[in-house]
């Protein structure tokens, strides 16, 4: 890392601090837990368990593809056997755009309905999250984002993620993108979380390789994350833990085989893990970038942090020798006779020789070296303000870090012949 001023050092103790009380609050916070159906035809069960509920009219929330291809038919069979009447809002796009979100909004209020069900990936689930938070207080997207921003809580929301990646079925957390401002955004309350999901993994079996390892990776970036940073908990950690070992041992085996209904299930399972490790432990650097990144470029979410994951881990390697070892041992890298340092050097190793395998590039063909000290900054300011991280980086260690992943062509930096 980059030597730090004395006020970076200043900078640095007065943030931790901060972050560290905040930390202890979010301890004594309580996050629901979603009630979880697990295996093939788990979205035709939450079908069912919807109805036994007694919602009137459900507004379902997905995108096109999966409209197209009959995915949702085992749920709204289940719905329409038991007298559910549906609405189908099949126009969200990646990254949930905030114009889309309030068509969403308007669907919603205009059908009244009193449930929501979000069937797809993360932008899917975020959207919904959203959905219901604005129609419940009569907000815009904009005007809700932050940390509970909503006086009222959102009418009951569902969950069957598609892909096994964002975790958002469990987590407080939802992101939007304003693409005026070419940013992401952050809308989080505990109260979005959904009240229950399916990990149904006959829906991720048509799903290709190149996004199943990306969003694969985006779950490893999680557990990760939520491991090294200064808000773990007993619980969190033994998530995070738990995750990464299932990522390891099935991750491969899901991107060779998409066919494997049980890689399949334990990845969904990880995905979830992590997920409700992160969104008490939170993120860190790692998405920091990877939000900026998709604000200006639209790069799709998982695959920014599959890029930036090692690149950000070796920088603070340093100062998370230890958490790293336990990595690679949770990961089967190695045993207990050698020492953290060859442990983490390991696991290290073997983030680059799983991006290597599941095709993952190295470097972000879209980003140019102009854009990098705009992005490093908003990357700072975001993980300054939200993200209890091991350490924090300056304006030139996250320069340098974002600079590692410049297409080839133009690595050197700025101003140097």
């Amino acid at each position: 890392m980059a030597a730090n001023t004395l006020a970076d050092v200043a900078l640095n103790v007065g943030l931790s601090g901060v972050m560290r009380l905040a930390g202890l609050a979010t301890r004594l916070l309580p996050i629901p837990q979603p009630t979880m159906m697990v295996g093939p035809g788990a979205s035709g069960r939450l079908g069912q368990a919807i109805h036994d509920f007694g919602h009137q009219k459900i507004l379902i929330v997905t995108d096109t593809t999966i409209s197209r291809l009959g995915l949702m038919l085992p749920l709204t069979q289940a719905l329409t056997e038991g007298g559910t009447e549906f609405v189908v809002f099949d126009e969200i796009s990646p990254d949930a755009p905030i114009d889309e979100i309030e068509q969403g909004v308007a669907l919603f209020q205009r059908e009244g309905c009193d449930a929501i069900v979000a069937f797809g990936g993360g932008s899917v689930m975020d959207a919904a999250k959203v959905i219901g938070l604005a129609a419940a207080n009569n907000k815009r997207p904009l005007q809700l984002v932050g940390y509970f921003k909503g006086l009222r809580g959102p009418a009951p929301i569902y969950a069957v993620p598609t892909t096994a990646g964002t975790g958002s079925e469990v987590t407080v957390a939802a992101v939007v993108s304003d693409p005026l401002s070419q940013r992401k955004l952050v809308i989080a309350d505990t109260r979005i979380v959904p009240k229950m999901a399916a990990l149904d993994p006959s829906l991720m079996t048509g799903l290709p390789a190149h996004i199943t390892a990306s969003t694969g990776m985006d779950a490893l970036t999680h557990a990760i994350e939520a491991f090294i940073g200064h808000w773990g908990t007993t619980f969190t950690d033994h998530m995070a833990l738990a995750s990464v070992g299932m990522i390891y041992q099935n991750l491969p085996v899901a991107c060779a085989n998409g066919h494997d209904l049980v890689a399949r299930e334990k990845m969904a399972l990880a995905a979830s893990y992590a997920g409700q490790a992160f969104t008490r432990a939170n993120v860190g650097y790692v998405h920091a970038i990877a939000h900026q990144l998709g604000g200006l470029y639209h790069t799709p979410h998982g695959l920014a942090n599959a890029i930036m994951l090692p690149h950000v881990l070796r920088y603070l390697s340093p100062v998370i020798t230890d958490k790293l070892a336990t990595l690679a041992l949770r990961a089967r890298l190695g045993d207990t006779s050698e020492s953290s340092v060859d442990l983490a050097n390991r696991f290290l190793d073997s983030i680059d020789a799983m991006n290597r395998k599941l095709g993952i590039p190295r470097h972000l063909a879209a980003l140019r070296a102009k854009d990098i000290p705009a992005l490093a900054r908003a990357a700072c300011r975001e993980a300054r303000l939200n993200y209890p991280v091991p350490a924090y980086l300056s304006q030139e260690d996250c320069e340098n870090v974002i600079r590692e992943v410049l297409p080839r062509r133009v690595r050197k930096p700025p101003g140097r012949t």
